[in-house]
């Protein structure tokens, strides 16, 4: 075996060992793989939710009514000349005058003397006679007229304001917030990221497994405390 042989095979040797232990030295200074996450921050996340609902009252108010009213009314009857109880009985009106006469002749024979009450007398009867006469046709007259109508009553509307309740109701838009879970911040790496959860882990950090983080350990822990 030539010299050179040797010496290149040596050479090839030592490369080679040369460079496992380079690949070892990167190995061993790069960053050990991080074994937790550590929980930052963790907020429940919501939104706003509208929706409708009907709402009534009861509301007061006055309203105009036509209200049928029953009415008297006189009403005029037609008849012919007075007869039988409604005729007069004294179409001349000689009781009036002679009790007209009566009265003014005993009133004027009160005043004067002689010659004069006999005046005062006459006079005073004929007054009375004429002044009798005329009562007795106002009242004749009067009942003719009432017995010549009738009363009768008729049906009209009046407009009257009455106040009554009514239900009214609307639509209204009401706003509630919706749980929709956990937003879970959280550092690994020296990276912040978030991850929504439907419930909060309730630990501080939770391991980590060939970098993945075991959320499953955090929702173990939670369940626990919910069912307690």
């Amino acid at each position: 075996m030539s010299k050179s042989i040797i010496v290149g095979s040596s050479l090839a040797v030592l490369g080679l060992g040369g460079l496992a232990f380079g690949a070892w030295q990167v190995q061993d200074n790069r960053a050990p793989a991080p074994q937790f996450a550590e929980i930052i921050d963790v907020a429940a996340a919501t939104r706003s939710v509208e929706r409708p609902r009907e709402v009534c009252e009861d509301v007061e108010k006055v309203v105009s009514v036509e209200v049928p009213v029953e009415v008297p009314v006189q009403v005029p009857v037609t008849q012919a000349a007075p007869s039988g109880p409604g005729a007069s009985q004294d179409p001349h009106r000689v009781v009036g005058t002679a009790a007209g006469a009566i009265v003014g002749g005993l009133l004027g024979n009160q005043v004067g003397g002689g010659s004069g009450k006999k005046l005062a007398t006459v006079a005073g009867a004929i007054g009375g006679g004429l002044a009798g006469r005329e009562v007795q046709n106002r009242v004749e007259a009067r009942q003719h007229a009432q017995a010549g109508s009738q009363v009768q009553y008729e049906t009209r509307y009046e407009t009257q304001n009455q106040t009554v309740t009514e239900r009214q109701c609307q639509t209204v838009m009401e706003s509630h917030e919706e749980h929709l879970g956990y937003d879970v911040t959280y550092r690994l790496n020296g990276e912040e990221l978030t991850r929504r959860m439907e419930s909060a882990p309730q630990a501080e950090r939770l391991p980590v497994v060939e970098g993945e983080v075991q959320w499953q350990a955090a929702l173990q822990e939670a369940e626990p405390q919910r069912e307690g």
